[in-house]
């Protein structure tokens, strides 16, 4: 089987709608088929794929997240986001961006800060009187952050796929700026949105501001935000590896969903378990199948051909990455995040390596690439969750979306071309 012929009929089980991991699967065999492989190398390959310590992570991240969220932790978090940003204009839509930042702290997942957040702020502000398509939107955009303040599922599956050395903590360090930068400007877009459409503060029956007061919200939410900085801390103060931060971080949400909140019940706790199962599985599979599907990458050589076929349209690292970042932009909108990673990160972060992109920056960009096609049809998950919770069909907030996926382009093209946003921290902590 010619590279062409691999290529399309990988295109063609997507265009089917095959499940990423079948067609990774039988595009790997198909070829080791026709090459006179043995196809007992595609298990074997896939079983080698998982024999990897630090990719035991992702599955104890996910449990922490979902640990978290099975406390409660959301509605603190919600309430201290309140009594700093609600008595602006728009209140309730600052709110949730930065509740999202505050979750995506906790949770490294897209999907679930969305998903968690959204199904309090989105029918609160409905019950403000801001529209639906509004609510939507603002929550849609800021699930983003999920995957990119720390820690971040998506940046561990890059470090573990990129084909060059990447360390895990280096990028989640480099993803504090970066997202700091996005999460203002979501604000600044909500403000501006709230001040010319006239969205009000947060008003009880009354008429009078309703706030959460700074101090005891802080006090109730202090614990949870202090997750962040204890895996951050224990990683570069070398108390721990990734994988290690990973089961301190669930011991650390059960601790205080058990004894501290007391709002972690068994049954809760099971839930969490099944959730994570659930999760980690469909990712871990996606792996697997993933490391067969590289090995035929690196048979064929395509890496090589994609490095030379840059090369060849430009050497300038500029137009290269206003290359990259529209084709990561068009492969978000079709592919969920960690399968492009996996597919596209150990095939192009050579590349950008060749140009003289530092591979934690280069990261950066593909995740914040790939987390803007969380919100774009025609499957952004964002998108999904978000208008199952409002009740609106994709196509009724789309009008909505617009302001928000011109404030993400420019924040992707800041982030891509000042290099320092996503390096500057990982060069201080070194």
């Amino acid at each position: 089987m010619s590279a062409l012929m691999f290529g399309v009929m990988l295109l063609a089980l997507f265009a089917l709608s095959v499940p990423v991991v079948i067609a990774l699967g039988l595009t790997s065999m198909g070829y080791m088929a026709s090459a006179g492989i043995p196809l007992q190398a595609a298990v074997q390959r896939m079983f080698a794929g998982l024999d990897s310590f630090p990719l035991a992570a992702i599955p104890f991240f996910i449990l922490s997240g979902a640990l978290m969220e099975a406390s409660g932790i959301s509605n603190r978090l919600i309430d201290f986001a309140q009594s700093l940003v609600g008595r602006f204009a728009g209140g309730l839509g600052l709110v949730t961006v930065i509740s999202a930042m505050f979750f995506a702290a906790i949770s490294g997942s897209s999907a679930a800060t969305t998903a968690a957040i959204g199904a309090i702020l989105i029918p609160a502000m409905a019950k403000r009187g801001y529209p639906r398509r509004f609510a939507a939107s603002t929550q849609a955009a800021s699930g983003e952050l999920g995957v990119i303040i720390p820690p971040s599922i998506p940046m561990i599956i890059y470090a573990l796929t990129a084909g060059v050395p990447v360390s895990i903590g280096d990028l989640f360090i480099a993803g504090i700026l970066p997202g700091l930068l996005i999460a203002a400007s979501l604000l600044a877009t909500v403000y501006v949105i709230a001040r010319l459409r006239g969205y009000g503060v947060m008003r009880d029956e009354a008429g009078n501001v309703e706030l959460p007061r700074v101090w005891p919200s802080f006090k109730a939410a202090i614990l949870p935000l202090l997750m962040p900085f204890i895996i951050l801390g224990g990683i570069y103060g070398g108390v721990f590896t990734p994988t290690e931060a990973a089961v301190v971080a669930i011991f650390y949400a059960l601790f205080l969903g058990v004894f501290i909140f007391r709002t972690l019940s068994f049954a809760r706790i099971g839930s969490a378990l099944a959730a994570s199962v659930k999760s980690s599985t469909i990712i871990l599979l996606i792996i697997s199948a993933a490391s067969a599907f590289g090995w035929v990458l690196t048979a064929n050589r395509i890496p090589d051909t994609v490095a030379s076929a840059f090369v060849a349209a430009s050497e300038n690292p500029i137009y290269f990455l206003l290359m990259i970042n529209v084709l990561l932009l068009l492969v978000g909108m079709f592919l969920e995040t960690g399968a492009a990673i996996i597919i596209l990160a150990p095939i192009l972060t050579p590349v950008a390596v060749q140009y003289g992109i530092d591979p934690v920056h280069f990261g950066v960009i593909m995740i914040i690439n790939l987390a803007v096609g969380m919100t774009t049809p025609p499957v952004g998950v964002n998108l999904f969750i978000a208008c199952q919770v409002a009740g609106l069909r994709i196509e009724q907030i789309i009008k909505s979306m617009l302001p928000f996926y011109l404030v993400l382009l420019l924040n992707i093209a800041l982030i891509t071309y000042l290099p320092g946003l996503s390096t500057l921290l990982p060069g201080l902590l070194r």
